[in-house]
């Protein structure tokens, strides 16, 4: 039996998103259904010199899961934060395969592998639980998805896992699917872990998902149905919400006509963020964006000031039509100007979060201590698989805990 695996609570909520998407791709059933994937919401750079992590969390959606579905869409920031708290700072991508079962509304929902992680959790505030009801489910198909259905990088520098988040065992009756010994094999010929987090304590469950992380040099873990989450507020979330919304309005966005509508969808995506999510939630978020690997989720691809102060642009030799509209009226000197000031804006506010998210930080493990400690949540038993198996690509964890 492999160590408990921890903080899966953002595995959870990360693969949930999926399921509820509408453009997500959907596997109706059978041996293997051709799956349709969503491509990554922003083409990002790949800086090859960086570690990677690429983690695909593979969730059952049905209705006995709702607890720990909600739970996870709380923690998808937290999880990201937790993941890029490694030295070197990796590149993180997250994709998703929230699965049901035949005769459900679908069988799989695929996200596929991204760096955009504003428009996953987009998707994943949409989600709801439903369907099941009738034990086994589609995990031999969720699985196949999550192997031959994202599109896993092929550097060699990368931790690449798969976290399978279910209360219920495989379907091991339908003669058409490619069963789980098969899959794991497969994950592992391509260098990707295989995990296991069981909600909930069916015996059955239990002793396939065992069986699966044996087989995929992964960690098995236990949790409640609800998922054991650590969800604390603290004094600082309020004002990291609110300097996260700065934060996002120092992006201009500049290209054709055409690029410019696809990534009006990232900006989108951060306002109903700001319109709909808890202040805990955003505090998280603006703690991620604020670390050198939440940069490519805040930033994406085409934002002016950035590619203006790397020196990848020449602002003058922009033709006005493809500058962000604020922009196109004004003389190359106040369009400097422009271009400067949300530099300076985003370089104070960059640092006045990451002070606050380092308060928030020692305030939230003082808290978990003098409450016992959380070795049991989801958020712990991730940190530590996290931690270990990531020592394997170059990646060093040093922090005692997750960031909750």
């Amino acid at each position: 039996m492999k160590t408990q695996l921890t903080a899966l609570t953002l595995c959870v909520a990360t693969a949930l998103g999926v399921a509820l998407f509408p453009a997500v791709g959907t596997s109706l059933a059978g041996h293997p259904p051709p799956t349709q994937v969503v491509p990554p919401p922003v083409a990002l750079p790949v800086a090859n010199e960086r570690p990677r992590i690429e983690a695909v969390f593979v969730l059952d959606t049905t209705g006995s899961m709702s607890g720990l579905i909600e739970a996870a869409k709380e923690k998808i920031w937290s999880i990201a934060s937790t993941m890029a708290a490694a030295q070197p700072a990796p590149e993180i991508r997250i994709g998703l395969v929230a699965y049901r079962d035949r005769g459900d509304a679908y069988v799989t929902r695929t996200v596929d592998l991204s760096a955009d992680l504003d428009s996953l959790y987009a998707t994943l505030m949409e989600f709801r639980a439903d369907g099941g009801g009738d034990g086994p489910e589609s995990v031999n198909q969720a699985l196949y998805d999550a192997v031959h259905g994202v599109s896993w990088s092929q550097e060699g520098q990368a931790y690449r896992a798969i976290f399978l988040v279910g209360d219920a065992p495989p379907h091991m009756d339908y003669q058409d699917d490619v069963t789980y010994p098969e899959t794991v094999a497969a994950a592992r010929a391509r260098g990707i872990v295989v995990n296991t987090i069981q909600a909930g304590r069916n015996p059955s469950t239990a002793r396939a998902w065992q069986q699966i992380a044996d087989l995929g040099a992964g960690d098995f873990a236990r949790v409640d149905q609800a998922g054991s989450a650590v969800a604390l507020a603290t004094p600082y979330d309020r004002e990291l919400a609110r300097l996260s919304a700065e934060l996002d309005a120092t992006r201009l966005y500049y290209g054709s006509e055409s690029e410019q509508v696809e990534r009006r969808k990232k900006v989108d995506a951060a306002a109903k963020l700001h319109a709909s999510a808890s202040d805990e939630s955003r505090a998280r978020r603006a703690t991620f964006n604020a670390s050198a690997s939440g940069k490519a989720n805040l930033i994406g691809e085409g934002e002016l000031v950035e590619e203006v102060a790397s020196g990848r642009v020449d602002l003058d030799a922009l033709a006005p039509e493809l500058l962000p509209a604020p922009l196109q009226a004004m003389a190359p000197a106040e369009r400097k100007a422009e271009v400067a000031k949300q530099a300076a804006q985003r370089n104070e506010l960059q640092q006045r979060i990451g002070d606050l998210a380092d308060r928030r930080a020692v305030y939230l493990r003082d808290k978990v201590e003098a409450s016992g400690g959380a070795e049991a949540s989801l958020d712990d038993q991730l940190y530590r698989t996290i931690k270990e198996q990531a020592a394997a690509s170059g990646l060093r964890y040093e922090a005692a805990a997750p960031a909750y």
